[in-house]
């Protein structure tokens, strides 16, 4: 049994990690992270083993929380670190919007954000979105059209105030 188990863990890490590892990759910008990130998902996934019917969307949705983790951390970093550098003169012109991509996609609600990195991502279907999150596929069109609204009016927002 345990052979049989180890042999099954070694195939599916065999077939998943690599295309895990570079979903991540595009995500945090960071080879080193997106291999931490990776690996940090099948360890979990390693820990409950008996009890995932889904590995492959265990992998992603532990994945894409760990990447929000990561994002938030950064983003604590980033102010942190602006607080600390502040100086009188940055003070007088208010901070610009980023309009990454990224950030907004961060920004959205799980709801939203989690639909939006396994489709666009991840480049899974609709439907396969919809078994991962336990979501019908109209709500997941749904979801996606939502989250694509609110990009785009923070994006134009964000673009509008550049200099």
């Amino acid at each position: 049994m345990k052979r049989s188990r180890e042999t099954a863990a070694s195939e599916l890490f065999a077939a998943l990690y690599p295309r895990l590892a570079g979903w991540c990759r595009r995500l945090v910008d960071d080879d080193e992270t997106a291999h931490e990130i990776a690996s940090e998902a099948f360890t979990r996934l390693w820990a409950r083993w008996t009890k995932v019917e889904e590995p492959r969307g265990f992998l992603y949705v532990t994945a894409a929380n760990l990447v929000r983790d990561h994002w938030r951390k950064l983003e604590r970093e980033r102010r942190a670190m602006h607080r600390v550098t502040s100086e009188a003169a940055v003070r007088a012109h208010p901070e610009q919007a980023d309009p990454s991509v990224r950030l907004l996609v961060q920004s959205l609600p799980e709801r939203l954000r989690v639909p939006i990195l396994l489709h666009y991502y991840a480049d899974m279907p609709i439907r396969e979105v919809s078994v991962l999150t336990g979501r019908k596929e109209g709500t997941v069109k749904a979801d996606l059209h939502a989250a694509r609204e609110l990009l785009r009016v923070h994006l134009r927002r964000s673009l509008d105030h550049t200099p």
